[in-house]
C-alpha cells in the first residue's frame, strides 16, 4: 500500500494545503471563507485514496462539512451542533420519542426530551415532529447553539382542541374550542363529596347534567333519560357505566385521563346519543418509564401500571376489586343497603327468609400504545366490568321447609383497535374497530312454588369507521364512514309452568359524514358545520342529521355561541315490569322496530353568551330540545302508566347559568338550571304532562381550596323533588288497581345535599409518594327520597313504597406511587 511520507510518520498536514493538493489532482473548486481553515491541520490519507475518502476523512476529523455543488464545485463550512429540550404545551412534560431532522441529520428525543443534531449549513430547514403535536419548522441560522433550548410542542387541534376557558368550575374541567366541556384529571383538583376521579361522578357538577337518582347509570343531560347519553370508553360504546348496578363508574379513574362532554352540536363523526355524549379517553402518550399506583379505600381496593416496551411502545394495565369477602365496611355497608332498597334481595313475602346476602365487583382495563414510525400509531384497549349479586331465600312452615338461592349479575367485555396515520403536516387518516359486549343475567328462585325464573339481556355491537382530516390554514375538512351491527337478544324462561321467550334483532347501520370548520386568523370568529347521513339497511331507511357551531368573540372578555344539531339513535331502555332482575336492574336494552319501539330523533337549539375577566366567569345559555320515539316503558314511570305501552314525545327548555371566581388558592361557584320537560303521549289520558325527569330548579354552591400539598372542597346541592303521581283520595282502588290523579301532577320533597372533602399528597422517598383523604358525602344525614310507588297491600289498602338515596356515607383513601 503506497502512503504519504506524513501519514507514514502520523504527521499532520495543514488542511489548506491538503485542499491545494486534491484542487490540482482532481481539477475542483473548493469554495470558503478563508478564517474557516485557520490552524487545521490532520493526518492525510493514502496518496491512492479517491475524492470522496479524502473529503470525508477531512470531514471525520474536523467540524467541517462539505456540499456538493457540482461536480467541480464544493462549498465548506463549519458544521452546527445544537441541542435542546422538547415538551408539551398541555402539562409541559418530556416529550419521548419526537423526531428532529434536517437535509442531513436525524436523531431522536429521549426519556428527558433531550436531543443532539448536526447541522451543515445556516440555510438548512429543520423540522420537529411528534405525533398528536403540531410541527415545529426552524431556519437553522435562527438558533443558538451554545444554549440547550426548551421548545415547546403545541397539541395538534385535531386531537386535543385549544383550551378556551379555563378552570371552567375547577381545576381540569375546561371549555374548549371544539365546543366541548373537557375534564383533565392529570389537572384535577377536587370536588365535594369525592375522593375519586369518578368520570361519571364528576360530569354531574356541570349544568344541566344530574341524576334524579343519583346514579352514575342514571345520568339525566338537559332532561333526558341515562339510555339517551352516547358513552365512550376510547372510541368503544359502553352499553354498561356503573359498579354496584349504578353508586360507582364502573370505569378505572387510574385508566381514564380525560373526557369530553357534549350536550349539543355534536361532531357528525359520533352518533347516538340524542341527549349527550360523554367521551372518555385514556392517555395518548406513550410512556417511556415504569410506574404504578397502588390505592385502596372503603369499597375497593386498585392497582395501575404503566409497562414501558422499547422506546416505541408502553402498556397500560388497571384492576380494581372489591373486598367484602375479607372484610366489610361500614361504606360498602351503606353502598349495599341502596342498591337493594324495596328489592326481593332485602324483603320477601310472609314466611320467606333471605339471608347470606353477598355482593362483589371488578373491573380490569388495557391500554397498548405502539409508534410504528414518526407518522403512524396503533392503539389497543380491553375492558372487562362485572357485578355479581346473591342471596338465598329460605321458607319454613309447617308443610314445607326450603332453601333457594337466587343471583344477578352484569357485566361487560369490550376491544378496540385504533391506528392513525399523518401522510403530511396538514392530513392525517384513523381507522377504529370496536367490538362490545353486554349481559345482565338474573336468576330468580321462589321458595314457595318451587319456581325458577331465568332471565337475561344482552347487547353485542360491532363498529368499525374511517376518518379523514384535512386542514388547510383557517380551514379543517373531515370526511368519513362508519359501518354498525347491534344485535340485542332478550330472553324470559320460566321452569314452572314451562314458558320460554326468545326475542332477537339485528341491526345494520351505515353512515358517511362530512364537516368544515373554520378559525379566522385571529380566533374570533369559529364556525363548524356538517352532515352525517344514516342509512338502516333492515328499515330501507335514510336519516340526514345536519349539525352547527358558531363562535364569535367580542374583545378579550365577551363571547357569544350558537349551538344546533339532529340525532338518531336504535337502541334503548326500557321497563317491562318493576320486579324484572330481581328489582334491582329493571331496564334492559332494545333495539327499535320502527314500531313499538320506534326510532329516537332529536332536534336541538341553544344560544349562549360568556363574560371572563379578573377571575370572574359568567356563562348562561338558553336551549330548547325536542326528542321524538320515546315510549312509556323507556320513562322509568312507576306510578301511573307504569304498565302502560304508548309511543310519544318530549319537549324540553331550559335555562343554564354558571358562575365562578378565582381568588388564589380559592376557587367558588354557582350554578343554576331551569328546565319545563313536558311528556306527549296521544294514546294516554293524560297527553301532555310533566317529565319523570322535569327537574325544574337545580343549585350547586361549591368552593375548592388547592395547594401543592392541600385539595379541600365543600358544597351544596339542591333541586325540586322529581315529579310523581298520587292515588285519588277517597278513590283509590279501581277495578282492583290503584286508581292515580293527574300524572306527575306532584313531586316528592326537594331534594337538599351537604358534601365535604380532602386529600393531602406528599413525599415518601424520592422514588415514592402518596396522597391519602377522606370525604362525608351528605353531612346532614337528610332523607332525600328518589322514587317512590304504590301497591295494593293483602288487606285492599293502597300502600306507598319509597326509595331513598344515600345518607351520611364516609370514605377514605390511601394511594401510594411508585
Amino acid at each position: 500500500m503506497v502512503k504519504t511520507q506524513a501519514q507514514s510518520s502520523g504527521h499532520k498536514v495543514a488542511v489548506s494545503k491538503i485542499l491545494e493538493q486534491i484542487t490540482d489532482e482532481y481539477a475542483v473548486t473548493f469554495n470558503y471563507e478563508s478564517s474557516l481553515l485557520i490552524g487545521l491541520s490532520i493526518v492525510p490519507t493514502t496518496q491512492n485514496a479517491n475524492l470522496s475518502s479524502k473529503i470525508k476523512n477531512i470531514e471525520k476529523q474536523t467540524n467541517l462539512v462539505f456540499e456538493k455543488v457540482s461536480n467541480v464545485v464544493f462549498t465548506i463550512s463549519k458544521a452546527i451542533k445544537w441541542c435542546g429540550y422538547l415538551k408539551g404545551s398541555e402539562f409541559e412534560q418530556p416529550l419521548f420519542g419526537a423526531t428532529v431532522s434536517s437535509k442531513s441529520s436525524y436523531t431522536v428525543t429521549n426519556e428527558e426530551g433531550y436531543f443532539e443534531i448536526t447541522l451543515t449549513s445556516g440555510d438548512e430547514l429543520l423540522t420537529i415532529r411528534h405525533i398528536g403535536f403540531k410541527t415545529i419548522e426552524r431556519q437553522v441560522s435562527s438558533l443558538s447553539p451554545e444554549d440547550c433550548e426548551t421548545i415547546i410542542m403545541v397539541v395538534e387541534q385535531e386531537l386535543i382542541a385549544p383550551v378556551l376557558i379555563e378552570t371552567y368550575i375547577v381545576r381540569g374541567i375546561d371549555k374548549r374550542h371544539d365546543w366541548t366541556t373537557s375534564i383533565d384529571y392529570k389537572k384535577f383538583s377536587l370536588l365535594p363529596g369525592l375522593i375519586e376521579t369518578d368520570v361519571l361522578q364528576t360530569v354531574q357538577a356541570l349544568p344541566s347534567v344530574l341524576s334524579v337518582d343519583e346514579t352514575v347509570s342514571n345520568i339525566n343531560i338537559r332532561g333526558g333519560s341515562h339510555d339517551q347519553n352516547l358513552i365512550l370508553w376510547d372510541d368503544i360504546k359502553m352499553y354498561q357505566t356503573g359498579h354496584f348496578f349504578g353508586l360507582m363508574s364502573s370505569f378505572n379513574p387510574l385508566m381514564t385521563q380525560t373526557a369530553k362532554v357534549i350536550n349539543n352540536g355534536s361532531d357528525v363523526s359520533l352518533t347516538d346519543g340524542v341527549s349527550g355524549t360523554i367521551h372518555m379517553q385514556t392517555d395518548k402518550e406513550i410512556d417511556s418509564k415504569f410506574n404504578g399506583v397502588f390505592g385502596i379505600n372503603f369499597l375497593n381496593a386498585e392497582l395501575f401500571a404503566n409497562i414501558p416496551i422499547g422506546k416505541k411502545s408502553s402498556l397500560q394495565l388497571a384492576s380494581r376489586t372489591s373486598y367484602d369477602d375479607l372484610v366489610r365496611t361500614p361504606t360498602y355497608d351503606v353502598y349495599f343497603d341502596r342498591i337493594i332498597q324495596e328489592t326481593e334481595a332485602e324483603n320477601n313475602v310472609f314466611n320467606v327468609v333471605n339471608s347470606d346476602q353477598e355482593f362483589n365487583f371488578y373491573d380490569v382495563s388495557m391500554r397498548w400504545l405502539y409508534q410504528l414510525t414518526e407518522n403512524d400509531v396503533i392503539r389497543l384497549n380491553f375492558i372487562l366490568i362485572d357485578n355479581d349479586l346473591g342471596f338465598n331465600e329460605t321458607v319454613n312452615s309447617i308443610d314445607v321447609s326450603r332453601t333457594r338461592g337466587s343471583s344477578i349479575s352484569q357485566n361487560s367485555i369490550a376491544g378496540g383497535l385504533h391506528y392513525r396515520r399523518q401522510w403530511n403536516d396538514g392530513f392525517w387518516s384513523a381507522i377504529s374497530i370496536y367490538e362490545t359486549d353486554y349481559k345482565l343475567k338474573s336468576s330468580n328462585a321462589d321458595v314457595l312454588t318451587n319456581q325458577l325464573q331465568l332471565q337475561e339481556n344482552v347487547v353485542s355491537e360491532t363498529s368499525i369507521s374511517v376518518d379523514n382530516h384535512y386542514k388547510d390554514n383557517s380551514w379543517q375538512y373531515n370526511l368519513g364512514y362508519q359501518f354498525t351491527e347491534t344485535e340485542v337478544v332478550n330472553l324470559n324462561d320460566i321452569d314452572l309452568p314451562r314458558f320460554v321467550r326468545r326475542d332477537e334483532e339485528i341491526l345494520r347501520e351505515h353512515a358517511v359524514f362530512g364537516q368544515a370548520s373554520y378559525t379566522s386568523p385571529s380566533s374570533d370568529l369559529s364556525i363548524k358545520g356538517g352532515v352525517r347521513a344514516n342509512y338502516l339497511s333492515r328499515f330501507n331507511k335514510m336519516i340526514i342529521e345536519p349539525r352547527l357551531n358558531v363562535r364569535r368573540s367580542f374583545g378579550e372578555h365577551v363571547e357569544i355561541e350558537a349551538q344546533g344539531e339532529f340525532k338518531h339513535q336504535s337502541t334503548s331502555q326500557i321497563v317491562n315490569f318493576q320486579n324484572d332482575f330481581l328489582g334491582i336492574e329493571k331496564r334492559r336494552w332494545q333495539l327499535t322496530d320502527n314500531d313499538s319501539i320506534p326510532i329516537l330523533q332529536s332536534k336541538q337549539a341553544s344560544l349562549g353568551i360568556t363574560y371572563k375577566n379578573n377571575g370572574w366567569l359568567l356563562d348562561a345559555k338558553g336551549f330548547y330540545k325536542t326528542v321524538d320515539g320515546i315510549t312509556t316503558q323507556s320513562q322509568s314511570l312507576t306510578t301511573k302508566y307504569e304498565f302502560a305501552k304508548a309511543r310519544g314525545s318530549y319537549d324540553a327548555y331550559g335555562f343554564e347559568f354558571l358562575c365562578r371566581k378565582k381568588t388564589g388558592n380559592f376557587n367558588s361557584w354557582l350554578s343554576y338550571s331551569y328546565i319545563d320537560n313536558t311528556y306527549m303521549f296521544e294514546s294516554l289520558e293524560d297527553v301532555e304532562f310533566p317529565s319523570n325527569f322535569d327537574i325544574t330548579h337545580s343549585f350547586t354552591l361549591g368552593t375548592t381550596f388547592s395547594t401543592k400539598s392541600w385539595n379541600i372542597s365543600a358544597g351544596v346541592n339542591y333541586r325540586t323533588g322529581k315529579p310523581t303521581s298520587i292515588p285519588i283520595s277517597g278513590n283509590d282502588i279501581v277495578d282492583d288497581s290503584v286508581n292515580f290523579g293527574k300524572a306527575n301532577h306532584d313531586n316528592l320533597r326537594d331534594y337538599l345535599r351537604i358534601d365535604a372533602s380532602a386529600i393531602y399528597k406528599f413525599k415518601i422517598s424520592n422514588a415514592l409518594r402518596s396522597e391519602i383523604g377522606a370525604s362525608i358525602w351528605n353531612i346532614s344525614n337528610r332523607n332525600n327520597s328518589i322514587n317512590n310507588f304504590y301497591r295494593i297491600n293483602e288487606n285492599d289498602r293502597v300502600e306507598r313504597f319509597s326509595r331513598f338515596s344515600l345518607g351520611l356515607t364516609t370514605n377514605a383513601v390511601m394511594r401510594i406511587f411508585f
